[in-house]
């Protein structure tokens, strides 16, 4: 029996398209992206060459298009949309949440943006204007204005009646906000005790109270942090004044997330988030050349050490031999500190109060894991050249360099927060430059220290 198209995994959606695209299957190409869920369609085209995906693009029904553009990644999302015209913008747009709505035309210019909303109807306009004059990384430009508010003194057998009238709930409707006369948030009714309590209590009865609201100017870091704290499937959004904005749903907590976790990994390398696997080479090539001359300008202030020693390397050619594996432990154990420390930061778990013990944590670390392998180097290098100064002068490196690697890997990416700098994306090159001087500075001046 054949298989359904939910059932064919993601991989093998791929292998039928690349398929059907090199026997020209048009029509089985169209029946496929209009027939997916609309993730798995964008999965598709995210995972195409830009040229195919100008094709796959075209084949998209244009009911489908705002399903599937929102799931798009931004970089692919922005490339489809300069292609479109305001009013084109906004046909795509219709019917989609306001927060989605807000995402896609931040991608957009300004004049571009003002064309759009003034093509929407008076209600979706005002909605998504709301959301815009909030950064698009703090908990304003992550809600949805699409909740359902009661006030707390009305029965239940009221609400439920209430909530007949509504053709569906918003999605991820686990509670209904209470909020007073004035729209200021004083709590929330879960539909789990709403609809097994006794219609004829009111809702200040049975709400809660103890409900942490989200104020607007909080980073969406932050709020990930407290939906992972609580397991919230939704948290209303307030302002200065207790007011109600809307509310923040899993499902956009979940693209943060992932968000926060591309961008760590990506800015190790001097890359954006929002790189695109499949960009032309055209594209690729400014965005890595940049990074790559950072690190040959940190490369040459190492060479530049060493060249202060040139006369020693030259006595000592064993010195040439050893050095890398001096700037590689340094290396190694400050990546791993520096790694322990952003992550700690993006959890909100490193404060003033308790850095000054996670860095002395790190040095003290540093200095045993220097010892212990100090020795074995030390034994290594001794046998290997026949020199015990040689093995004692490594080994004292060795140490230096990771007690070193320890203190860095911790403070950096205190210092470069304090100084509004990403230390996701400029920690590593740093830490990398200060093993390497410390490392060779060390090692080659003890070596000349011994030998001179």
């Amino acid at each position: 029996m054949a298989q359904s198209a939910e059932h064919i995994t993601p991989k093998s959606h791929l292998e039928i398209l690349n398929e059907a695209l090199g026997s020209g299957a048009t029509m089985q190409i169209r029946r496929m992206l209009n027939g997916l869920p609309a993730a798995d369609a964008a999965h598709l085209i995210d995972s195409s060459p830009p040229n195919i995906r100008a094709v796959l693009w075209q084949l998209v029904d244009s009911e489908n298009e705002g399903d599937i553009i929102q799931y798009l990644s931004d970089e692919v999302q922005a490339q489809f949309l300069r292609q479109m015209d305001a009013e084109e913008v906004a046909a795509i747009t219709e019917g989609l949440e306001a927060d989605d709505v807000a995402d896609i035309l931040q991608q957009l210019p300004d004049r571009v943006i003002r064309e759009v909303l003034d093509s929407m109807d008076h209600q979706d306009r005002i909605r998504v204007e709301h959301i815009l004059t909030y950064d698009e990384y703090s908990a304003g430009g992550l809600m949805n204005t699409d909740t359902i508010t009661v006030r707390p003194n009305i029965t239940l057998d009221v609400v439920l009646r209430y909530l007949r009238r509504h053709e569906e709930l918003p999605a991820m409707t686990d509670s209904l906000l209470v909020v007073n006369r004035n729209d200021q948030f004083i709590g929330a009714l879960p539909l789990r005790k709403l609809l097994v309590s006794d219609p004829s209590v009111t809702v200040r009865e049975i709400m809660d109270t103890d409900v942490e609201p989200i104020p607007a100017n909080m980073s969406q870091r932050d709020v990930a942090n407290l939906f992972e704290r609580h397991d919230w499937v939704s948290a209303p959004v307030i302002d200065e004044n207790q007011t109600l904005l809307g509310r923040i749903t899993i499902d956009d907590v979940v693209d943060v997330i992932r968000e926060e976790s591309d961008h760590s990994l990506m800015s190790m390398a001097g890359l954006d988030e929002d790189e695109d696997t499949f960009a032309s080479v055209r594209s690729t090539i400014p965005r890595r050349a940049i990074w790559l001359g950072i690190n040959l300008l940190t490369a040459f202030i190492a060479s530049g050490v060493i060249n202060l020693f040139e006369a020693t390397i030259e006595k000592v050619v064993a010195l040439a031999v050893l050095m890398p594996i001096v700037a590689s432990m340094g290396g190694v154990a400050g990546t791993q500190t520096l790694t322990v420390v952003i992550r700690g930061m993006a959890m909100g778990q490193i404060q003033r109060n308790n850095s000054r013990w996670l860095i002395n944590r790190e040095m003290l670390v540093g200095a045993i894991n220097g010892l212990i392998w100090a020795g074995i180097v030390a034994l290594a290098a001794g046998l290997w050249f026949q020199d015990p100064v040689i093995g004692g002068v490594i080994a004292a490196a060795l140490v230096i360099n990771l007690v070193t690697a320890g203190l860095a890997g911790a403070v950096l990416p205190l210092v470069l927060k304090s100084l509004k700098i990403d230390p996701a994306l400029a920690g590593g090159v740093v830490l990398t430059t200060v093993t390497d001087v410390v490392g060779f500075m060390s090692f080659l001046g003890l070596a000349t220290y011994f030998y001179a």
